[in-house]
């Protein structure tokens, strides 16, 4: 399978291309150059097969022999090490929950395929390989803990000073050893802005090995596609048509779902739903697409002002917006009905979401009607976001101890400017 550039569809490179460079030479962000359709035999056996078999299925079709079949059979198990049920909260309406990894976030799965393919391609170079990564929460940790002490990598984490919740922070600035974080003086999106330059620096390039573990890194999407066919495998009555909400900040994992769709996945409609930072949302109303600094909330982890996978997107769609309204349907839900919702839905179904979670359940219930099944993706263990949910609930939630266990150790930071040029002279020091 060759990958283009969604700037440039003439250009194409190799799986290893797309994934150790994660960005294209115009700026564009890759994709593979036809989505495989899933055979209607291979839907109708979802739920007899396991959600490790399940995946090893959608990789082979997406990757096309592009890995040895063993190396891709330990990516994949690696990859798929832990389970994400499908749990009921109210009739009709379920939640994913994508949070049992080992930083309790969906981005466990991104990070984890990503660490294996890189870990695989570092084997096969002398030269280091540099991963730079933004984050909004997350991202960072899931990354930090996925790369931590895989040979011949170097991870450096942008984030953004103050606007990520102390637990976030704490997974991924203590571990020390190959894994760096830098504290930036300003947003995600700038945190964002300073990775996409470092990409496009002639100097970076030819003095350091640079990759990308953020969802504009093809390989941190790839696998976000397998829990979708999981999910559906888990719905029992299929005779109803399916709806799934997606929590979005910077839209990867809603493209995953619009990829899994593409690839025959039988989802009648996908709820594209954000917190105040309603960019996609006004889009789909509009047609107009307007990028700002993004609004700080309390569902942190999808403040982002310019998400990068919406050019994903519109590539699937050809730019044509009557098309991705046909799939998509946008809303945005204020902090203070996500802070209701999580008392609401705590208080008489006795399940507690994240406020991530609460924005994803709140815009399943704007779309969904009677006839059909819903599913909201439970992006995050509720504990990450200890304060929030504390606060709103006016009681104290119980940590994992794997959680806990970060809060004890020492935050490690090196606090940075806004600077590209600081930024660089930093990668070129090192």
């Amino acid at each position: 399978m060759n990958y283009y550039s969604t700037n440039n569809t003439s250009v194409r490179v190799s799986l290893q291309q797309a994934v150790v460079q994660g960005l294209g030479p115009d700026n564009g962000l890759f994709m593979p150059e036809r989505i495989p359709k899933m055979s209607n035999k291979f839907i109708e056996s979802l739920d007899r097969n396991s959600f490790i078999e399940i995946s090893l299925q959608v990789a082979k079709a997406i990757l096309d022999n592009d890995l040895p079949g063993d190396e891709l059979e330990r990516i994949i198990s690696n990859t798929i090490s832990f389970n994400t049920p499908l749990v009921s909260v109210e009739e009709n309406i379920y939640s994913l929950e994508l949070f049992h990894g080992p930083t309790l976030a969906f981005k466990d799965f991104g990070a984890k395929f990503l660490a294996g393919l890189l870990g695989y391609y570092a084997r096969q170079r002398v030269n280091e390989m540099n991963v730079l990564v933004a984050t909004s929460g997350d991202t960072g940790s899931a990354v930090a803990n996925g790369f931590y002490n895989v040979d011949g990598t170097k991870v450096v984490i942008l984030y953004p000073s103050g606007k990520v919740s102390n637990l976030q922070e704490k997974q991924f600035t203590t571990l020390g050893g190959n894994i760096t974080a830098l504290e930036i003086d300003g947003t995600f999106d700038d945190c964002q802005r300073l990775v996409k330059q470092a990409f496009l620096d002639k100097e970076l390039q030819q003095n350091k090995m640079l990759t990308s573990a953020n969802s504009i890194n093809i390989a941190r999407l790839i696998p976000q596609t397998f829990y979708y066919f999981w999910a559906y495998a888990q719905v029992k009555d299929k005779s109803k048509e399916v709806v799934v909400s997606v929590p979005s900040g910077n839209f990867g994992n809603l493209t995953a779902g619009l990829i899994a769709k593409r690839m025959g996945l039988p989802i009648s409609k996908f709820i594209a739903t954000t917190n105040s930072n309603d960019i996609v949302p006004q889009y789909l109303k509009s047609g107009v697409f307007n990028s700002r600094n993004s609004i700080t909330t309390i569902s942190n982890a999808m403040d982002v002002g310019n998400p990068s996978n919406f050019a994903r997107m519109l590539d699937l769609y050809n730019n044509d917006l009557a098309s991705i309204s046909a799939d998509v349907y946008g809303v945005a839900i204020s902090d203070e009905e996500t802070e209701i919702a999580l008392k609401q839905v705590y208080t008489k179904f006795g399940y507690l979401m994240d406020p991530h979670g609460a924005v994803g359940y709140l815009g399943l219930k704007a779309f969904l009607k009677d006839s059909q099944t819903g599913i909201f993706l439970e992006t995050a263990h509720p504990g990450k976001f200890k304060e929030v949910v504390e606060n709103v609930l006016n009681e104290s939630v119980k940590l994992p101890s794997r959680l806990e266990a970060f809060l004890l150790k020492q935050k490690q930071t090196v606090k940075m400017r806004n600077s590209f040029h600081e930024f660089k002279e930093y990668l070129l020091s090192d």
